[in-house]
């Protein structure tokens, strides 16, 4: 278990991380060359990976469902949201609201045993951990960081600190 908690954790940072690199890439090459060099340089180090510790029993696909083949496809909507919703709403943000929608989703995923999953009972603790969460993400983004005032002289000569 204690693996298992240490490999999420890393999950997060990464992506976390990976939706910051992303979002930067996004601001000189545009929205869809970021997609495609993200998931290209992804299938390129997974297939080299693949091979090193796999080797050719990585191509043994013969008893997967064939609508699992498309689940690569979730990742050009993956980045391609993350990078949009970065951008238009920050890094904590966007990623806390990415954050509440996985739980959620995977919440009744897991209570419906959709998608091949065992079901899982639905408890009214789940509920008020998502909600819990939620409520810290609306303290965090409406909670009291004041804007400082920038005039259109202070941009043109590229200081925004007030009184500058």
């Amino acid at each position: 278990m204690i693996v298992g908690l240490l490999l999420a954790l890393l999950a997060g940072s990464l992506v976390s991380l990976q939706n910051i690199f992303n979002n930067k890439v996004n601001v000189h090459v545009g929205s869809w060359t970021t997609t495609t060099l993200v998931l290209g340089l992804g299938f390129a180090a997974s297939f080299t990976l693949g091979l090193v510790f796999e080797g050719t029993e990585m191509f043994n696909l013969e008893h997967m469902k064939l609508w699992y083949w498309f689940s690569g496809l979730l990742g050009v909507g993956v980045v391609t949201c993350m990078v949009q919703g970065i951008n238009r709403l920050g890094p904590t943000f966007g990623v806390s609201i990415s954050m509440c929608a996985q739980l959620g989703f995977a919440l009744l995923f897991d209570s419906m045993g959709w998608l091949g999953l065992e079901k899982v009972d639905f408890t009214f603790k789940q509920l008020v951990g998502v909600l819990v969460i939620i409520g810290g993400i609306i303290v965090f983004k409406l909670g009291g960081r004041e804007k400082k005032k920038v005039t259109h002289e202070q941009v043109l000569m590229g200081s925004c600190e007030e009184g500058a």
